[in-house]
């Protein structure tokens, strides 16, 4: 039992050193132009939502991390709120290819010289948020994210805002 609980103590420090800098509180603006040319924005993306939290997924083209967990963005993405920003991976056509090769459909801001990114103190990709209903940031994760774990922390986020 000692073994286990310091396994789950090690990651947890892990994952708080991975999210260091990174913003709490309220959501910075997020304001773009979708892969599709369609423009978007956080605050649009919350009020769609209707109170209920949004996933914020920053990934990359060429990450192989961000690879190996899109179909879990896109099970999330099919019945939560979700706003993906595709840091330095190219114009508004390469993303689109992108996602059609790959068979996603989630909205994918496209970030080619990584300003946004930078505004949120991205450092690297995957990094995720989940906002609430509110526009409060709840949860940071950078690295790899499991969909039973973005579900939870939606989940969990929701009761914020309730």
């Amino acid at each position: 039992m000692l073994e286990v609980l310091l396994i789950i103590a090690i990651v947890v420090a892990v994952q708080l050193w991975q999210a260091r800098g990174l913003p709490a509180g309220p959501a910075p603006a997020l304001v773009g132009v979708l892969a599709d040319g369609s423009a978007t924005s956080l605050a649009e993306a919350l009020k769609a939502a209707n109170g209920k939290p949004v996933l914020v997924a920053f990934w990359a083209t060429w990450c192989p991390v961000c690879k190996a967990e899109e179909g879990n963005i896109a099970a999330v993405a099919s019945d939560w709120p979700t706003l993906t920003v595709a840091m330095q991976s190219g114009d508004a056509a390469a993303v689109a290819k992108h996602l059609k090769q790959r068979g996603l459909d989630f909205p994918a801001v496209v970030d080619a010289e990584g300003e946004l990114a930078s505004d949120w103190k991205v450092r690297g990709v995957p990094t995720h948020f989940i906002i609430d209903g509110r526009g409060i940031i709840r949860f940071q994760l950078v690295g790899y994210a499991t969909e039973p774990g973005l579900r939870a922390r939606l989940w969990w986020a929701g009761r914020f805002a309730a």
